[in-house]
């Protein structure tokens, strides 16, 4: 088995979310917590695209932004490339992360709207790389050339472009820094459904041609089944299901991955009998014992409500259920 280029192990995260002092000491309330991941594994193999998908608040962009340095985990490693981005030292860390670039969700948000888009681009070149203002140029041209765009938009401002004119700025962007990991932040959901097809197009003919690792994060199915190749799904942080796309589709093996996949669009969806899952997502802060999707679960047992469920490995996936405690 190849050496996975991104490998994350028991990984945490939690949040303070207690009242300001003086109104705790008021109404006798004590700290409270919030777990937005919990103890989640998975690993990425070089050249391909790890999806991770669920509700929001399940801990997918809390995730993405321990995986790129904008958040320290509570708990866990995080391997690139064999480099522990917790642990190693402040050199190491510096010189994986110039490896790793991250495309975001909001285009109108994520590009600097006073500066000209030679100079957006052009901001991992001159942190990263050592070269000439003539070099910085030329490589901006041929980077906005790369996506889709032409050189005469480097001089252009971002309001000048549609949004996945913009989505493409923040590729070429990522791209600059010539990166082997790219996190991929919702990168389509800001985008008409047309505009998406040609952007995701766009990604993966840069994979191809790049050799590039995406994490993608998305809670569009339509999306993982086009782009992932391997599909890993969060509720409430805890990884309660990993697997091969198509195995994953053809045969999920969690209830809440079914109910998923029943409750997405279909072209072919006119009279389907679906009786979807009750009730919400629980709040996070005080989720539920045993296994957290055990209230909205028509498959559960006595045993759902107080037992968290192990990892269970068969084959070449993995999940959470007491459903599959024999497997």
């Amino acid at each position: 088995m190849k050496e996975p280029l991104v490998s994350v192990q028991n990984l945490s995260r939690t949040f303070d979310v207690s009242k300001p002092w003086l109104n705790r000491l008021l109404s006798a309330e004590g700290r409270r917590t919030l777990t937005a991941v919990d103890g989640v594994d998975f690993n990425i193999e070089r050249g391909t695209t790890y999806a991770l998908v669920g509700e929001s608040g399940s801990g997918k962009s809390t995730i993405a932004k321990m995986l790129v340095g904008l958040l320290k985990p509570s708990s866990g490693i995080v391997h690139i490339d064999g480099v522990d981005l917790v642990t190693a030292s402040a050199d190491k860390i510096a010189a994986t992360r110039k490896r790793i670039q991250m495309i975001f969700q909001d285009p109108y948000a994520s590009l600097n709207p006073r500066w000209r888009v030679r100079d957006i681009v052009a901001e991992p070149i001159v942190a990263f790389k050592n070269v000439s203002a003539k070099e910085q140029h030329y490589q901006v041209d041929e980077l906005l050339e790369k996506v889709g765009m032409s050189s005469k938009d480097a001089d252009k401002f971002p309001h000048e472009f549609s949004g996945g004119q913009r989505q493409r700025i923040g590729i070429a962007r990522a791209l600059a820094a010539e990166p082997e990991f790219i996190v991929c932040d919702e990168p389509t959901s800001a985008l008409d459904v047309s505009v998406q097809a040609q952007v995701l197009n766009l990604m993966r003919d840069l994979q191809r041609d790049l050799g590039l690792t995406y994490l993608f994060i998305t809670h569009d199915l339509a999306v993982v089944r086009y782009m992932a190749d391997h599909v890993g799904v969060l509720y409430l942080g805890r990884l309660i299901e990993s697997a091969p796309r198509a195995e994953l589709f053809q045969n999920p093996a969690h209830p809440y991955t079914q109910m998923l996949i029943d409750a997405a669009p279909r072209v072919d969806g006119f009279g389907r009998n679906h009786e979807p899952s009750d009730g919400e997502i629980p709040d996070p802060i005080s989720p539920p014992s045993g296994c957290h999707f055990h209230p909205r679960c028509k498959q559960r047992s006595d045993q759902c409500d107080h037992q968290v469920p192990e990892v269970i490995h068969f084959g070449t996936r993995t999940v959470s259920c007491l459903l599959h405690g024999n497997k």
